[in-house]
């Protein structure tokens, strides 16, 4: 059994929650990633997207100096152990349709790496298949408002 210490990505940056949206916007570029973890020292408080940084900051009209992680960061994180198996890790990815998902020790529950459907394809590309397409799939509108 392939366990997700086997794939995911080791050395993660992350930020603070003090910290400013144009730093977390900085980092996504020079990094060339969407997203970055949280942590509160060593704790994982939440994950800050590029997607958090434009739909909760920039189109609400904050300004990215004034404007805290804490403030628009995500803090309903998936996250997963690096013991646990990789299929197991890929179903959750599409149950809730998220690429990615921080990896915490067990013992310590401290962020170690975090694992994408990127780490994931290279060694399992027919589940990843299976996985993006349960992610892309959008869900049907709430129209229970209507009569």
């Amino acid at each position: 059994m392939q366990t997700i210490s086997d794939v995911m990505t080791r050395d993660v940056q992350t930020i603070s929650p003090q910290d400013t949206v144009r730093h977390a916007a900085q980092m996504m570029d020079e990094l060339n990633v969407g997203a970055i973890p949280v942590c509160d020292g060593a704790k994982l408080v939440g994950m800050i997207t590029d997607r958090d940084i434009t739909v909760r900051s920039v189109a609400a009209g904050q300004q990215p100096d004034a404007t805290r992680v804490s403030d628009v960061m995500s803090t309903d994180v998936r996250t997963c152990f690096s013991s646990q198996a990789v299929d197991e890790v890929m179903e959750q990815m599409g149950d809730v349709q998220i690429r990615r998902v921080p990896v915490l020790d067990q013992q310590s529950h401290q962020l170690i790496g975090i694992v994408s459907l990127g780490d994931l394809a290279a060694k399992h590309a027919a589940e990843v298949d299976r996985t993006l397409e349960e992610i892309s799939t959008p869900a049907a509108p709430d129209r229970s408002q209507l009569h």
